[in-house]
């Protein structure tokens, strides 16, 4: 990443300005002609406008995001607008009552939720105008406040509130769910957060598969009995055993070894396990939430992952989007992570309207965990108060070299050599099981043999010939 560029010391009586960005309004209300009005005379204030006619449809409007003005009718299809006043935070958003029926209960109702003003229909446009540009005013002064954290997760696009729809779904039943997505875009947090809305009395286990070896994993996830092997010197409870009436979470899932992946198998077919060196079945119950940053199906098409696991794990997927695909959730995410360090480094840093900018339009490859690195750096190296977000630097790229589960092809190899290089070393990796190499190819078994048997039949031909 490269370095931000160096700024000249600012006088000390110059403060910068602060980044303009443009104010948000909620209006709650079923009647068309004064929703069409209000939102043209804020839309002329320069404000991000969100329209609900219900009042369910408003509650679910904001849990997902705050808004700096809400107008809220009090007499909706489904209910009283005065009842999302508990939804609303006040210190937050501008809450204007707005009603054709006006009585003295439900005006000091209103202002016992700590509403901004109460407006009886019809409502004079120079009213909402000074309103509107009240609230604009403070607001574009003020830092933007960070998003509301939903089990350490932020966001509002379409993706994530898709997803946290999911997660409330499946958190309740005791299916087991496969996360998969990127690296770096969350897929633990959304285990931490299947397993805080489940219900579930007992712990929340993480478990890195592709960590440590296969035997030492065993260990480690089933526990072993003493004397199993050597430096067993007394009896020891796996991660099974802790997650008991909890959660294990089992990321980088197609990393496990495979004869580890079939005991696996067993405790989601029977919900027993055997200690190492056991001799005895042991019940448990736990939900198992498994990730892996591949293709589930390609995992299990290149014999990095049962099929028969993979059905088992995957009673519910959640596909993960990366960050580039999650509209402005990188300016909340970074909003955010700035929050966090201001709060720990009691400053005020703000970013400036350039990296505001970068932050939407970056890709960031290393998606979330990416991009809280680069805050965090950019806020070590901010001056004045000012957070420069420096451009991501690409990636350098790695030579593919050879190994056991690539084949490198120099330019000009002909297809004939790399059909029977992909054939040969496919075979090698599934142990010469034509069926799995097969399966991974997308051809048939025979096609491999009559494949195989014009190879022998070419070879015995070369050596008639010489």
């Amino acid at each position: 990443m490269a370095a931000p560029q160096s700024h000249p010391p600012m006088p000390s009586e110059f403060t910068p300005a602060p980044p303009l960005r443009s104010p948000s309004l909620l209006i709650v209300d079923d009647d068309v002609g004064f929703v069409h009005a209000a939102a043209e005379i804020a839309r002329l204030q320069g404000y991000e406008i969100t329209v609900a006619g219900e009042l369910a449809q408003a509650v679910n409007r904001v849990k997902q995001r705050d808004f700096d003005m809400a107008l809220v009718d009090l007499d909706l299809p489904d209910g009283c607008g005065l009842s999302l006043l508990r939804d609303v935070d006040m210190l937050r958003t501008d809450a204007v009552v707005v009603t054709g029926s006006p009585s003295v209960a439900t005006a000091v109702d209103s202002f016992r939720n700590s509403v901004v003003d109460y407006l009886v229909k019809p409502i004079a446009p120079d009213r909402l105008r000074e309103l509107f540009e009240d609230c604009a005013t403070r607001r574009r002064a003020e830092p933007p406040a960070p998003a509301r954290a939903w089990h350490d997760m932020v966001g509002a696009s379409d993706a994530f509130v898709a997803t946290r729809r999911m997660i409330e779904k499946v958190a309740p039943s005791d299916v087991s769910v496969l996360v998969h997505g990127e690296s770096g875009c969350g897929k633990e947090l959304i285990a931490r957060a299947i397993h805080a809305a489940s219900g579930r009395t007992g712990p929340f286990v993480a478990v890195n598969c592709g960590a440590v070896s296969g035997d030492l994993l065993a260990s480690q996830l089933f526990g072993h009995e003493k004397g199993s092997f050597t430096g067993a010197v007394s009896r020891h409870g796996g991660f099974l055993e802790q997650a008991a009436h909890g959660t294990l979470f089992l990321d980088e899932i197609s990393e496990m070894a495979p004869a580890l992946q079939t005991h696996l198998l067993r405790v989601l077919d029977f919900g027993c396990y055997r200690r190492l060196g056991g001799h005895v079945d042991l019940p448990v119950e736990v939900r198992i939430v498994s990730a892996t940053n591949r293709d589930p199906l390609q995992a299990v098409a290149s014999g990095r992952l049962r099929e028969d696991l993979y059905y088992r794990l995957c009673g519910f997927a959640i596909p993960v989007a990366p960050l580039r695909e999650r509209g402005d959730d990188a300016r909340l995410l970074a909003d955010a992570f700035l929050a966090d360090l201001n709060a720990r480094g009691n400053t005020q840093f703000a970013f400036t309207p350039e990296s505001r900018t970068l932050i939407r339009d970056a890709p960031w490859p290393g998606n979330v965990r990416e991009l809280r690195n680069a805050v965090q750096r950019a806020y070590i190296l901010a001056e004045d108060g000012q957070v420069r977000m420096p451009a991501p630097q690409p990636m350098p790229q790695r030579a593919v070299g050879e190994s056991s589960d690539t084949i490198t092809f120099a330019v000009g190899t002909t297809f004939e050599e790399m059909e029977r290089r992909i054939l040969r070393k496919t075979l090698q990796h599934f142990g010469n099981n034509r069926r799995r190499a097969a399966a991974a190819l997308g051809i048939t078994a025979r096609t491999i043999r009559n494949r195989l048997a014009r190879e022998r039949d070419c070879a015995a031909n070369e050596d008639d010939d010489s």
